[in-house]
């Protein structure tokens, strides 16, 4: 593979993984909004802040464990800090879709899950690139190199790759 390919090697890897995990946040999510809804007689909104609370936590440390295992910061903290950033701009994102599509679609109301899966799947694309630029930034990103090159082009310039007469 060429060093031009392994990028994006990565950024599929990382996509189907972030997407992987975000279905495990969205059961997550539905699962505790579905409950206090249907359950526990919750509002809609009231159980949706619960319910993503949770969900975004989840999807942090899975999303470190699997996801940018690579980009992961030694601080915890400021990394939980920045995801949850990301996360709340792109819960706006999410809950504003949630929002019309539950008010203009009253009968939906019933089915929370509905809405939750709008508003999940527009915001899904956006969390990921924020996540990924700014949640999971640790300097070793750059570093890393390819696996699937030969060790000899890992640490060679172009030019040191060219043959020899």
């Amino acid at each position: 593979m060429s060093k031009a390919g392994c990028p994006q090697a990565r950024l599929r890897t990382e996509a189907l993984r972030f997407a992987m995990i975000g279905a495990i946040g969205f059961l997550v999510d539905a699962a505790v909004l579905t409950g206090l809804v249907s359950g526990l007689d919750r509002g809609l909104y009231e159980a949706r802040a619960v319910s993503f609370s949770l969900a975004v936590s989840v999807t942090w440390y899975l999303n470190r464990r699997f996801t940018f295992i690579d980009r992961i910061s030694a601080d915890r903290t400021r990394e939980y800090a920045r995801y949850v950033a990301v996360q709340i701009v792109g819960a706006l994102i999410n809950l504003g879709i949630y929002a019309l599509v539950a008010s203009g679609f009253p009968a939906l109301a019933a089915y929370p899950v509905i809405p939750l899966a709008a508003g999940s799947a527009v915001a899904m694309l956006f969390n990921f690139l924020a996540s990924r630029r700014f949640a999971f930034i640790a300097p070793s990103v750059q570093s890393i190199p390819c696996a699937s090159q030969p060790s000899s082009s890992r640490t060679s310039s172009p030019a040191s790759s060219l043959p020899r007469s």
